[in-house]
């Protein structure tokens, strides 16, 4: 399993022998075998024939166009799961309003639990910080038990907006301050460390709608982020239990210098971004990292099938009982 990163002008890719053919002003400089790609990221003048984006969607590979300065993702979307069951089911539980209840309770439950181990394992090891992070740690376990008794899910949003600002509090305590972290922004990331944050939400998101798609659910019908158009609302939920292991990634990059605060960002009208070069060392850590990430993926969509449930999966007696019929 591998990802494939493509961030150069005026490359072409082409299809041959169930291999991706690279060429520059029409030369070919390179070739990637097709069978042990997960997922294909484009960005910037990329050329892409018609036949290999097919043999992607065969393959089950998803493909990720990052277009524009901010790099905003266009996803195309291998096969999907073959249930239309399940996704059935996705929409009942979202019309449940204590079923989406108890969801997000749990979804962020599991969230703030593992913002709270992973500072712990910080302050075991950065003993500057161990004050900040402790102090971090007692107002999440507050704002845990407060979700215990939420009632509603404006309530839980509410709480965990006020985690979010001690958990971010916490977090600039290990973030050196060379890389002006003081506060979580977006929209655009106006400094070094949250425009890494908000590159590898934005990755994160992506493989989390791929993933969705693949096992069958609707990634717009969610039940913690309410529905909106053009959002991935089931997306945006499993992405919030995720944002722990997003966030060790991105310290790993600054404390493991792949990254420089320095060097490798730049300052404009549409925020902080960061480089091509950086971007080269980014997608290498990201591809090393991804491992862990789809791992964590994955069991949140495993947990999530458990909590639709399997009634909506057919046996396989049905199924072969169905296919002799149709013959």
């Amino acid at each position: 399993m591998s990802s494939l990163f493509v961030d150069r002008r005026g490359i072409s890719l082409e299809l041959e022998d169930q291999a991706i053919v690279f060429r520059e002003n029409g030369e070919r400089i390179g070739t990637v075998p097709l069978a042990p790609l997960t997922r294909v990221f484009l960005r910037g003048e990329v050329r892409v024939t018609a036949s290999l984006l097919g043999q992607l969607g065969a393959h089950g590979v998803g493909v990720v166009i990052l277009s524009g300065r901010q790099g905003k993702p266009t996803l195309m979307l291998a096969r999907p799961h073959n249930d239309a069951a399940r996704r059935v089911e996705q929409i009942k539980k979202s019309l449940a309003a204590e079923f989406c209840l108890e969801f997000t309770r749990a979804l962020l439950t599991r969230k703030l639990t593992r913002q709270m181990e992973w500072f712990e394992e910080l302050g075991a090891r950065d003993l500057c910080a161990r004050y900040q992070l402790r102090h971090a740690n007692q107002l999440l376990r507050e704002h845990r038990l407060r979700l215990e008794g939420a009632r509603t899910i404006s309530q839980m949003r509410g709480i965990e907006g006020s985690a979010a600002v001690r958990y971010f509090d916490g977090l600039k305590a290990v973030v050196p301050e060379s890389w002006h972290f003081s506060v979580r922004n977006r929209r655009p990331p106006k400094d070094p460390f949250n425009a890494l944050l908000s590159l590898t939400y934005t990755l994160a998101h992506a493989e989390i709608v791929i993933a969705l798609h693949a096992a069958g659910f609707d990634p717009y019908v969610g039940f913690y982020h309410a529905l909106t158009f053009g959002r991935e609302s089931l997306a945006c939920d499993l992405l919030e239990a995720i944002r722990p292991l997003c966030d060790r990634f991105c310290l790993r990059l600054v404390k493991e210098q792949i990254v420089s605060a320095r060097d490798d960002f730049s300052t404009t009208n549409a925020g902080c971004l960061l480089g091509k070069e950086g971007r080269v060392r980014y997608y290498k850590a990201y591809e090393q990292y991804s491992e862990i990430l789809r791992a964590g993926i994955a069991s949140e969509i495993e947990r999530l099938a458990e909590d639709i449930g399997h009634a909506c999966e057919a046996p396989p007696l049905a199924e072969e009982a169905a296919t002799a019929e149709e013959a």
